[in-house]
């Protein structure tokens, strides 16, 4: 009977030991796993980093985060231009819904921009003019005003559609932008490329356009109207678009505090 005690002690000690040993395999084990963990968490870190950094908001340089949304977005918006006179050859198009009253909102609710090249063969004269969505049947569209000179003109349709707003701000040489519309007559017509540079009323960009683009928007990475694609060139390496500088001469009032426009002062 005297020897149960010393054995007792002795399954003790060896329960501790195997807690102790099974303690070291935890340790062992957390050690080994801590630079794999460590790796993943910056494996999913790094592009949280890079995706903030990248951030149209900052940034006018770089893509839109979601390219496909902001082609469907902006596609929403555009319409393709057919402008058929009486007599005389029609011409194909593409505008774009804007925020604009008019002396016709109430019958035409959808205010939408284009080029006065778009449209002038329906000007004064006995023609038809309609616009269309992608893939959806032509309805009936009016010209509100124009502008000769800069190339811009204001219609208007009793389709719904959501307005693209306006950029405040100026691009920059580098920026990106979109250009969409009815290229060639293919409607749809999506290209990307890059601000060169600009001027007093244009963007210069690399974006590739063709007939039935003109009238389209130019659009940042974050789906904001920049410009209204308008020209190409055979001989140069870049095509154009009327900045929203541009609209300030006739199609929109932009005054500064003292009551004058920024065309006032570009004339100067």
């Amino acid at each position: 009977m005297g020897n149960w005690p010393h054995l007792s002690v002795t399954l003790s000690s060896l329960q501790h030991m195997r807690d102790t040993d099974s303690n070291k395999f935890i340790a062992y084990l957390a050690i080994i796993a801590t630079p794999f963990a460590l790796g993943a968490f910056l494996l999913t870190w790094a592009p949280s980093i890079q995706y903030a950094n990248e951030d149209p908001s900052s940034d006018g340089y770089v893509p839109p985060r979601i390219i496909g949304q902001l082609v469907d977005r902006t596609q929403e918006s555009t319409v393709t231009v057919w402008c058929e006179p009486t007599v005389g050859k029609g011409k194909q198009g593409t505008a774009f819904a804007i925020d604009l009253v008019t002396d016709v909102s109430k019958e035409y609710p959808t205010t939408l921009i284009t080029n006065h090249h778009v449209i002038e063969g329906c000007i004064g004269v006995e023609a038809k003019l309609t616009i269309g969505l992608l893939y959806q049947d032509p309805v009936d569209a009016v010209i509100v005003k124009w502008d000769e000179e800069n190339d811009l003109a204001v219609i208007a349709t009793k389709l719904e559609l959501p307005s693209l707003q306006l950029s405040k701000y100026d691009p920059y040489p580098g920026y990106w932008v979109m250009a969409l519309g009815s290229a060639d007559g293919y409607e749809g017509s999506v290209s990307f490329g890059n601000v060169i540079n600009t001027n007093s009323a244009e963007i210069l960009i690399t974006n590739n356009i063709s007939h039935g683009s003109s009238g389209g928007p130019l659009v940042d990475n974050e789906g904001y109207v920049v410009g209204v694609t308008s020209w190409g060139l055979d001989i140069e390496q870049y095509n154009g678009a009327k900045s929203l500088d541009a609209f300030c001469a006739k199609i929109l009032e932009c005054k500064y505090d003292d009551g004058k426009t920024w065309w006032d002062y570009s004339s100067n």
